[in-house]
């Protein structure tokens, strides 16, 4: 596991712990982290929605530093599937 994987889902199971949903944040060059009921952890598998973003940005996102729905419209963060899960990570993630 990637020290940004590792990273990520340290700070994840700090802020969210579990999460009524699934979500995958693909981190583009380094892997996959899932957060669903189960908690978090590294994976690829099918969720609600999938986020993918470099590490620049996810770390940016982790810190506090980089508001999510401003790296989603500056093209930074994409999304895929359920934007009403995504909407509800990001207030958790704010």
């Amino acid at each position: 596991m990637s020290d940004i994987i590792n990273e990520a889902v340290t700070v994840l199971e700090a802020k969210i712990g579990t999460f009524d949903g699934s979500v995958k944040f693909v981190i583009e060059d380094e892997g996959s982290i899932m957060l669903d009921q189960a908690g978090v952890r590294e994976g690829d598998e099918e969720a609600e929605c999938t986020m993918t973003a470099d590490a620049d940005t996810f770390r940016g996102i982790l810190s506090g530093e980089t508001n999510p729905t401003s790296a989603f419209m500056q093209g930074k963060l994409k999304v895929d599937g359920d934007m009403g899960t995504a909407m509800k990570l990001g207030g958790a993630l704010s």
